[in-house]
């Protein structure tokens, strides 16, 4: 339920797509599975959550908090899809709420599961002659895990409380935390 904000940038090299200058492009938001064995059930997890859940969304856009996003849309049937059009020659800033906890998709559930990992994907299509945006220009994703605010702050102290008793030579294997995440682009 927590807003965060995710910033569309126009990462296009100069001259690159001249056709998109002054045309809108449609990005669609995914929140998946990370990991592949939950990929292979994903439908099955997600239609037992909205069984769990009835009425309630996986992905929301905050629309009061977000900037420059055009016609935004959350499909009824696809509970962790939104989609919106937005201007790359503008500043553009969309806020996701995620509703469901990374321990709701664990097996056993008597407390201190360590939760599956999701990503948030983001697919920007441009339109095509007849007005649809289905040609495909980018994909990017992180990986995410959402937890409880207790919870969170929780797993924060017993990770840092972890990190302190490695070696330096063992934590060089770790990446250092950052207050942003650059999505990676999705081949």
């Amino acid at each position: 339920g927590q807003s965060y904000e995710i910033r569309m940038l126009d990462n296009r090299k100069i001259g690159e797509l001249p056709e998109l200058n002054g045309k809108l492009v449609k990005s669609i938001f995914r929140v998946v599975f990370h990991d592949r064995r939950l990929q292979y059930t994903e439908h099955q997890q997600l239609e037992g959550w909205r069984w769990n859940r009835p009425g309630d969304r996986i992905l929301d856009i905050d629309i009061p908090m977000s900037v420059g996003i055009i016609d935004p849309r959350a499909n009824p049937t696809q509970l962790n899809t939104v989609e919106f059009l937005w201007d790359p020659s503008k500043r553009t800033s969309v806020f996701i709420q995620v509703h469901c906890i990374s321990t709701e998709f664990t097996m056993r559930k008597h407390g201190g599961e360590k939760g599956v990992p999701f990503r948030v994907q983001i697919d920007t299509f441009k339109e095509n002659e007849n007005g649809e945006y289905t040609e495909h220009l980018h994909s990017a994703s992180c990986q995410i895990k959402v937890f409880k605010p207790k919870g969170a702050d929780r797993k924060q102290k017993t990770d840092r409380e972890k990190m302190e008793k490695r070696t330096p030579h063992e934590k060089e294997k770790y990446q250092p935390s950052y207050e942003t995440t650059i999505l990676t682009e999705v081949g």
